[in-house]
């Protein structure tokens, strides 16, 4: 198992909680391209996607599979969901690691969101409008779930402002 220093050779900022600031900048085309997609979406439609998206939620690498994911935890979620957020090359990548077959709309609206940010700069990540959960979601009656993937959606913000604070 990694210990907080050889964690931090992947995810150089802290991964305590913390809160991003600032005026948001404007939609990144990736995130803005994602919220049309579904806006445009019936019901059965968006269910549709959403079942198409839970089987591509890609796995952790094996390169963090010692890490300790209790840091990586999203307690506010009624499922266990671990978020594994990596900066390399200037860009942010992420991770979940959760089950899937018990919890396929997590597993979707997280590959949603990946396929969107994935590879991006941090900017475009904290760029996220706060809510974007309910703009993806909006209608198709998962305003139980909306708290957790909301704090899915701001821990996965704040790993990218603490990469951008960590490297400017």
């Amino acid at each position: 198992m990694l210990d907080r220093r050889d964690a931090l050779r992947y995810y150089p900022f802290d991964l305590t909680d913390g809160s991003a600031s600032g005026a948001a900048p404007a939609l990144p085309a990736s995130i803005a391209r994602v919220l049309r997609y579904f806006q445009a979406l019936g019901r059965e439609e968006k269910m549709q996607a959403l079942v198409a998206y839970s089987k591509r939620l890609e796995p952790v690498p094996d390169r963090f599979r010692d890490l300790d994911r209790g840091t990586f935890s999203v307690p506010e979620c009624q499922t266990r969901v671990d978020l594994v957020p990596e900066f390399r090359d200037g860009k942010m990548y992420y991770y979940a690691d959760l089950n899937v077959r018990q919890s396929p709309t997590i597993a979707a609206f997280l590959a949603i969101l990946f396929s969107a940010i994935n590879g991006q700069p941090p900017s475009t990540v904290v760029a996220i409008p706060d809510d974007f959960v309910r703009q993806v979601m909006d209608g198709i009656g998962l305003a139980g779930r909306e708290v957790g993937l909301t704090a899915m959606l701001l821990r996965v913000k704040r790993y990218a402002q603490q990469a951008a604070t960590a490297v400017a």
